[in-house]
C-alpha cells in the first residue's frame, strides 16, 4: 500500500469569525484538494477540522499517513500525547471536545505520523492549504460550525 501524504491548514478571519480549512492529499500521482468555509468559528477549530476531514477522506483502513500541519495546537496535542489524557478525563475543561472526539475516532483507523511545518514558509503544499482555507473563509457559501461554542 502506498504512503499517503496530507497537508492541512485552517484559518479564521477574526477569532472568532468566518473561517475555513484547506487540505491537500497526495498518494503517488493522485492528488485531491478539499476545503470548506464556516460563518463563525475559530482558527484552532479550523486547524483541527482540516485534520479530521483529511483523515475521513481516506478510503482504505489502516493507511500509512504522514500528515503535515503548521498547527502546534494539533501537532503537539497528538505527538506529546496530551489528547489521550484529555480523553481519559472526558475533555473536561478543554476546548473543541466535539472535534477531538471526531479526530480520535478516525485517527485510530490509520497509522498517522504528524510533522509540524512552519506556516507561511517555503512548504509549497502547506501554502496551498492556506490559500484554500482563506478562500473558503471568504467565500459566499459558508456553513454553520455546529460545534462552535462562543465563550
Amino acid at each position: 500500500m502506498a504512503e499517503i501524504t496530507i497537508y492541512t491548514d485552517g484559518s479564521s478571519l477574526g477569532n472568532p469569525g468566518p473561517g475555513g480549512y484547506g487540505v491537500v492529499l497526495i498518494c503517488g500521482e493522485l492528488r485531491k484538494e478539499l476545503s470548506a468555509g464556516f460563518r463563525l468559528t475559530t482558527n484552532n477549530r479550523m486547524e483541527l477540522m482540516a485534520v479530521c476531514v483529511a483523515l475521513e477522506a481516506l478510503k482504505i483502513e489502516n493507511s500509512s499517513v504522514t500528515l503535515y500541519s503548521d498547527s502546534k495546537y494539533v501537532v503537539d496535542a497528538v505527538t506529546k500525547g496530551w489528547v489521550f489524557g484529555w480523553e481519559k478525563k472526558r475533555f473536561s475543561g478543554k476546548k473543541n471536545p466535539d472535534l477531538w472526539i471526531r479526530f480520535l475516532r478516525v485517527y485510530r483507523r490509520h497509522r498517522v505520523r504528524f510533522v509540524w511545518v512552519k506556516g507561511h514558509a517555503q512548504t509549497v503544499e502547506n501554502n496551498r492549504c492556506d490559500q484554500l482555507a482563506v478562500a473558503a473563509a471568504g467565500s459566499a457559501r459558508l456553513y454553520e460550525d455546529e460545534g462552535y461554542v462562543p465563550e
